[in-house]
Formats: C-alpha cells, structure tokens, sequence
C-alpha cells in the first residue's frame, strides 16, 4: 500500500470522526488537536486508521507522532516492515 493511499485512509476516518471537516483539504502538517479533534477523537482515528490497515502499534510508539504527515509515516512503515 502507497504512503498516499494510507493518507487518504486517515483522512477518510478523521471526517468520520470530524465530519465538519469534510470540505478541509488536508497537508501532512495539519495537527489533530488544531482541526478540533479532543484525545478521545485523536484516540478513536489512530483506532479506526489501524484496524483499516490491519496494524497493531504499541501506543507508545505513537506518542511522539506530531501531524498527520508523520502518523501516515508511521503506519507506511509499520506496514513495510513485514
């Protein structure tokens, strides 16, 4: 899977969760917290953007992620590695 295709995966789900979002047009410098999204939000995005791609990170893995450009990078990694 593209680094693309995962970002369009994470944008999908963060307009499931955000759905005032909906006409935003997403850069990988985009935060979660600046868009609106509360912990629980950011919580349930990573959730549903992991089980899309059939991924299991520790969320200590996660913690330092800053935007949305390195959240797609993580998971596209994760991905690659197996």
């Amino acid at each position: 899977m593209s680094r693309n295709e995962i970002l369009e995966i994470v944008k999908e789900n963060v307009i499931e969760v955000l759905p005032d979002l909906e006409e935003h047009v997403f850069k990988d410098d985009d935060k979660l917290v600046d868009l609106g999204a509360n912990s629980i939000d950011r919580a349930e995005i990573v959730m549903m953007t992991m089980e899309s791609l059939s991924l299991q990170i520790p969320r200590v893995e996660l913690s330092g992620v800053k935007n949305i450009g390195e959240l797609v990078d993580t998971f596209y990694k994760k991905l690659n590695e197996n």
